[in-house]
Formats: structure tokens, sequence, C-alpha cells
């Protein structure tokens, strides 16, 4: 009898340990599931855009001067866009071009400081309709009038690109990002816009740089680049505390976070050009359990195409009207490939006169139109020779006594009527192919393309080119 009792007790300590064995494992099981995001759970987005950044230097890019950490962590979680391309090289088209999912000529603000046409809309109304929640903390262009980008706004982010400090707390959107509706919030950084007055600049040695291979190799121009990189500093330190801010919440794993280059410096043949260093641009995509970590794409995307992805992972339509389409097959990695083109538009005034540009590239060549070659380029902000804290300055002034130097402001201040660069053997588009007879064919094919597209556009080239008070309204 006693012999029973104890095989009946060890039995039933056994059941009595596997049970608590089995329900171990099932609430490790649900506590695993619940980390995981819910793939009917829409997911909140969050957008850091830089503002004027050389997407060059960022090391996940590519960049020896500075290593940007955060921003290369989250390249290691997410995809790496390598052909973001802006439509126009400036603040304004730009960001309008974001939120619209339309091209300059169609959205109307195809000049710096130029406002959208009335009666658009944007992405707030279409994010809206399908329950998210749209909010902007930051630079704020591109916000007039409200009925067209009614963003919820944010604070805590200097909202002024030329703000001498750029200060900043993240509570508001701490506050933000904790609500229960699922959200899109922009924050757009005003780094590394100039006046370049944020960071620590002695974190660099000027003799140290490796500058780009189209730049005039200047004291001045080492030193500014300096507190350039300094202020890409902060910018790699915001991305960081912004995710900081979402693993702090638990929001993380249901948040895709992507980051956006937004056109290239404010250094000559960067911003305000058609040349890779100003419409070039990066981009980072974020998407836990949906975007596979460490990948890469050539994929040609346009900021135009931001919008409708986002929509049509919100779970909304797709728009026919809008230039832009959906990259999320590419996000998903279904497609290696998006557009067969990107197209460009610049219109000079009211940073200089008059002078228009279009161009067409792909993966392998770039075509340039300048609308008036006998003109001289010249920005303002930019190419004031009376300016000697001018990078410019400096330049014109060793082409004064430095033969190499010439062609290096030539290519800038003067330019024929249509440029064709091999971007992979010439990514900094030095050697113009065009009066290469050998190119004769491949000049007809991207001219006969771009000028399908200006007219699908309603461009009107020159004529867009004038003072903003003298447009027809």
């Amino acid at each position: 009898m006693m012999i029973i009792l104890l095989r009946t007790n060890f039995i039933s300590v056994r059941i009595l340990n596997a049970l608590l064995l089995l329900a171990l494992l099932v609430a490790c099981l649900q506590r695993a599931q619940a980390a995981l995001p819910n793939k009917d759970e829409k997911p909140n987005i969050i957008i850091i855009m830089a503002d004027d950044l050389d997407s060059k230097q960022l090391s996940c890019y590519g960049g020896v001067n500075i290593k940007t950490k955060y921003i290369d962590q989250l390249a290691s979680e997410g995809m790496k866009f390598n052909t973001l391309v802006a439509s126009e090289a400036m603040c304004v088209p730009t960001r309008a071009s974001l939120f619209t999912g339309l091209y300059p000529a169609r959205h109307g603000a195809y000049q710096n400081h130029k406002q959208v046409y009335p009666e658009l809309k944007s992405i707030i109304h279409y994010l809206n309709a399908v329950g998210y929640r749209v909010g902007l903390a930051g630079k704020d262009h591109v916000t007039k009038p409200v009925s067209i980008f009614p963003f919820d706004r944010v604070g805590g982010f200097e909202p002024n690109c030329v703000s001498q400090t750029d200060n900043y707390t993240l509570d508001s959107v701490r506050s933000y990002i904790k609500q229960e509706d699922p959200f899109c919030l922009f924050v757009m950084s005003i780094n590394p816009h100039a006046p370049w007055t944020v960071g620590d600049p002695t974190e660099f040695d000027p003799s140290k740089l490796k500058l780009p291979p189209h730049w005039v190799d200047t004291d001045l121009t080492r030193r500014q680049f300096c507190n350039y990189l300094a202020e890409i500093r902060r910018l790699d330190n915001q991305v960081g505390d912004i995710i900081n801010v979402l693993k702090e919440t638990g929001k993380e794993d249901n948040t895709m976070v992507i980051f956006l280059g937004e056109q290239g410096p404010q250094f000559p043949g960067g911003k305000w050009t058609l040349y890779d260093n100003g419409q070039k641009s990066s981009m980072i995509v974020k998407w836990p359990g949906e975007v596979d970590a460490g990948t890469k794409t050539d994929a040609i995307v346009q900021y135009e195409d931001i919008m409708p992805t986002l929509l049509d992972i919100a779970g909304g339509k797709s728009i026919k009207a809008l230039d832009g389409f959906s990259f999320k097959q590419v996000l998903l990695n279904k497609a290696s490939t998006h557009r067969d083109f990107a197209y460009g538009i610049h219109n000079n005034i009211p940073e200089g006169p008059a002078y228009p540009i279009r161009s067409i590239r792909d993966l392998h060549y770039k075509y340039i139109r300048n609308l008036l070659p006998d003109s001289t380029y010249y920005i303002k902000y930019m190419m004031n020779t009376d300016k000697d804290n001018l990078a410019w300055t400096s330049w014109v002034r060793k082409a004064e006594n430095d033969k190499s130097a010439v062609p290096l402001i030539e290519r800038i201040a003067h330019r024929p009527a249509v440029e064709l660069y091999d971007l992979k053997r010439d990514p900094y588009e030095l050697n113009n192919l065009a009066e290469n007879p050998e190119y004769r064919s491949l000049l007809e094919k991207y001219a006969r393309q771009l000028d399908n597209w200006l007219a699908s556009q309603g461009d009107h080239g020159i004529a867009m080119d004038v003072p903003l008070n003298k447009h027809k309204q």
C-alpha cells in the first residue's frame, strides 16, 4: 500500500511539474507574440527629414568624414535607397512634392517660397481619411495655406531653418506618439541648413577632410565644411533621440521609421542645381516585421512617390491623378525596380536671375538642358564675390592663379545648352559627353523622353522662371 501511494504521489508531482512547465511556455509564447507587430494593425509612421544634407557624407552611404552612428544603425535595421531623387533641389518644392505626391509644375510651388496652387489635397487629407492623425514638428516650410496643410502642430523643434540655434525637447513628440490613434509624424530638422552655427566643429580636422572632387580646395572651404559636418553630427544625434523615445514608449515595434535627406548642400554645385550633389538624396526605411534588415535597393524613387506609398501602407486606395506611385513592393522585396527615369526642374528666381534648367536621368546617364545657356548662373546667397566669407569667393580668387580651379568655376557659372553625364563612370558629373558624336542617339533618346514629360506636366519652361508677382493667378 505504501509503495502504491509513493508511486501515485511521484506521478502527481511529475504531472504538476509538466503542467507548470507548459503554462510557462504558453506565457512565454504569448509575450513573444505580443512583442511582434500585429499585421492587421495599421503601423504608425515617423518621418525624420534633414535640411540641405549632402547624403554622401553619411557613413552608411560611403562617407568618410563623419561616423553617423544612429543613421547607420537605422540602415542596418531597414532598407537603404541608393537612388532617391529630388525633382527640384530646393526646400519648398521638395517638401511640397513630399506632401502632395505631385511634381513642382503641377503643385505650383516650382520656385522657392512660392505657394502651392489652391484647392489641392495633401497627405493630411489622404491619411486622415483612413484613420491617421498627421503631425509636424520643426521646420514648417510649405504649411500654408492651412486648408491644404492642416497638420497637428507638435512643438519641441526649431521651425526656422536659418536660426542660429536648434535647441530641441522631446516632450511634445513623446506625447504625440503615445496616442491611441495611428499617427504619421513628420519631424523636420533644420540641420545641416546654413548658417552652420550649431554643433562642435572642433571635432573635425580641416586638413584631413576629404572634399568632393567638384569643389575647389581652399582653407575657407575646409573650415566651413567642418561647421557643416558639425550640424550633421547634431542631426544624427536627433535621429538617435527620436528612436529612443519610440523605445521608451513601447511604440518601436509597430512604427515605421523613415529618414530623408531632402536635397543637397548649400555649397556650389549642390542645392539649386540639377547635378546629383543637389538632386540625389537619401532614404532609409525601417518597418519591423515587413522590411528586411540590412537591405538596400537601386530602385529609382522620387519624393513624389513617398506619399502614395504611405497611403498604400495605411490601407488607402491609389490616386491616379498623382504623379507619384507606391513603391511598397520594393520595400517588401517583391520588386527591384520602380521608375525608369527620374526628372528634374529648376527655376532660379527668387534666389538669383532667371536660369531655368530641366533634366532626366536613369541609373546610367543624366541629360541636362539649360534653357538660357548664354546667361550666367548666379545664386545670391552663395556666389556674391563681394562677400569674403563665402566659399565661392575663395574659389574664384584661387582660380586667378590656379588653372586647375578654372573648369570647376566655369561648370557652375557658365553652362552649355545640353549636358550629358555617365553617372557610373563620372558620378560627380565633371565630363560632359554632349559634344561627343558617339552619344548622339543617346542624346536624342533622352531629349524625346524629357520633352514628353514636360508636355505632360504643362511645363512652360522659361516662362515659369519669372518674379513671383508676375505669375498669372
